[in-house]
């Protein structure tokens, strides 16, 4: 990752944040060539740290790749905006702000026990807002059966994680007004604009 000064954002507070947000991710390894998948992670918290939990389609050409101790590149992604020159109150370059959190990470193959249970607890988080929640061990015991020897699931243990905020850090507050007030009229429900306030204590 590419972590300009101003903008690198390596606690494991913004990490676990973000991931958490933002808990589908792109899963990349190297198999023939650079495999990647688009899969949800979940983040479990441990002793000293977290580590990261999946799975993917046995049929997936990545799937011959997993084994333990495999490095892979989980890349998870914040909201992110472009933002126009026209928006600043001197003549400036156009960008794009975003942010991101990069876990480079370990591989370890889950048993049928802790893929199960990994299952559970994925459906759980995602259904339980739900109006009418259907959770995992509420489905039909034949469904569950066909459908596990059909995927695999696996832990992926952080050897590095990096992370990136760019919000206009370095920017006059007219600047970053002017941008929030743009951000409102044009994408009202992107959650970047919750960032930048944030960043900017506006």
């Amino acid at each position: 990752m590419y972590q300009p000064k101003k903008y690198k954002k390596d606690s494991t507070q913004f990490a676990r944040k973000l991931i958490k947000d933002n808990p589908f991710a792109q899963f990349i390894l190297q198999g023939s060539e650079l495999l990647a998948t688009h899969i949800p992670v979940m983040l479990e918290e441990q002793k000293e740290s977290f580590r990261l939990v999946t799975h993917i389609a046995n049929n997936n050409p990545q799937a011959d790749f997993l084994q333990d101790d495999k490095e892979a590149l989980l890349i998870f992604s914040g909201p992110d905006a472009y933002i126009s020159s026209s928006w600043y109150e001197e003549k400036n370059i156009s960008t794009w702000d975003y942010s991101a959190v990069h876990v480079n990470c370990k591989i370890k193959i889950q048993t049928r026990e802790e893929l199960i249970a990994s299952l559970k607890d994925l459906v759980h988080f995602f259904e339980k807002e739900q109006a009418n929640p259907l959770f995992y061990e509420d489905l039909p015991d034949n469904l569950i059966q066909d459908h596990l020897p059909g995927i695999t699931g696996f832990y992926c243990y952080p050897q590095s994680v990096k992370g990136i905020g760019k919000w206009h850090q370095t920017f006059a507050k007219k600047d970053i007004k002017n941008i929030l007030n743009k951000l409102k009229q044009t994408c009202p429900h992107n959650s970047i604009i919750k960032d930048l306030k944030n960043e900017h204590d506006l």
